[in-house]
């Protein structure tokens, strides 16, 4: 039997502004044809490309799940973590080098399941990170049991006679919680998609997007046309007036409002409040003690 060729990695010279395919991984996404994750992975690309930084400066850390392989398919430094871990990860990562962008990719189970209490408090801390949560109302990579999104009287694999419990509203809960950007989309509305996603990058503190992300396989009667019918772009909304974003994102049901809710720039982030990383970023400071001690250190250790 003939060898089959390895496949060589080569990096790709950038000249002038990087493009999104500069941000395109090795490796092929293995997500069902049709799925929502993939309209993502398309606006995330373009929205790092956007921001005119190399592919050193930014980090993609992901938790478990459909959604969360998305790190292996981007070209930026990247962490495939826990399940519901993924942002407790970022934000030592952030904190180690405030100075990378660092984009946190999952879906709702991850998220606002395994990993809800991490969610609100890094809100509640205002950690200078993107949070972006592929939203398809189901534990998809385990063959579609019910998540905390999945609507009342659903059937589902762990829910044969209906969904007996209220879905959470992600949006509602971050802006309760303390975030100060936050936001819906919709995985097939790409120029909106990039859009919240640059401008969330830029955002100094912890910034949101829930994306509706249909997932073909265990939700097949809920995919593109369904959401199409049933998303709108929210109009002549004040987004830093909290009440209205919290009067806006409340409403419940399919009849769902996309864009910016809330966006406050008052707030300063963790990051700047921390007298600690006034000298720079902790990854470029020095360790404080001798080469000597810092290698005794690592050797004891190992």
């Amino acid at each position: 039997m003939a060898r089959r060729a390895r496949r060589v990695r080569r990096e790709r010279p950038v000249q002038g502004a990087p493009t999104a395919r500069d941000f395109r991984g090795d490796v092929t996404p293995d997500w069902c044809p049709g799925c929502g994750d993939f309209g993502v992975l398309n606006a995330l690309q373009n929205a790092y490309a956007k921001l005119d930084r190399g592919n050193h400066n930014h980090l993609t850390v992901s938790g478990i799940g459909c959604s969360s392989n998305l790190p292996g398919y981007i070209r930026t430094y990247g962490m495939h973590t826990l399940h519901g871990r993924s942002l407790a990860v970022a934000t030592g990562a952030k904190f180690a080098n405030h100075e990378l962008n660092v984009v946190v990719t999952g879906g709702d189970g991850d998220g606002y399941g395994i990993g809800g209490n991490h969610f609100i408090h890094t809100m509640r801390k205002n950690i200078d990170l993107l949070y972006v949560v592929m939203n398809n109302e189901t534990y998809g990579l385990t063959v579609g049991q019910a998540s905390p999104t999945t609507v009342i009287g659903e059937q589902t694999k762990s829910t044969p006679f209906g969904n007996l419990e209220t879905p959470l509203n992600p949006v509602a809960m971050a802006i309760v919680a303390g975030a100060t950007y936050v936001a819906r989309a919709f995985s097939s509305e790409r120029t909106q998609l990039i859009e919240l996603m640059h401008n969330g990058m830029q955002h100094k503190g912890f910034a949101f997007i829930d994306v509706i992300s249909p997932c073909i396989t265990w939700k097949s009667d809920e995919i593109f046309d369904y959401w199409k019918e049933r998303v709108q772009s929210l109009e002549d909304h004040d987004t830093s007036d909290r009440a209205a974003a919290l009067e806006q994102a409340v409403k419940t049901g399919h009849e769902t409002q996309l864009g910016l809710f809330y966006h406050d720039t008052s707030r300063q982030s963790l990051d700047e409040m921390e007298p600690v990383l006034e000298n720079g970023p902790i990854a470029h400071q020095p360790l404080g003690i001798s080469k000597e001690q810092g290698d005794a250190i690592i050797q004891k250790m190992m």
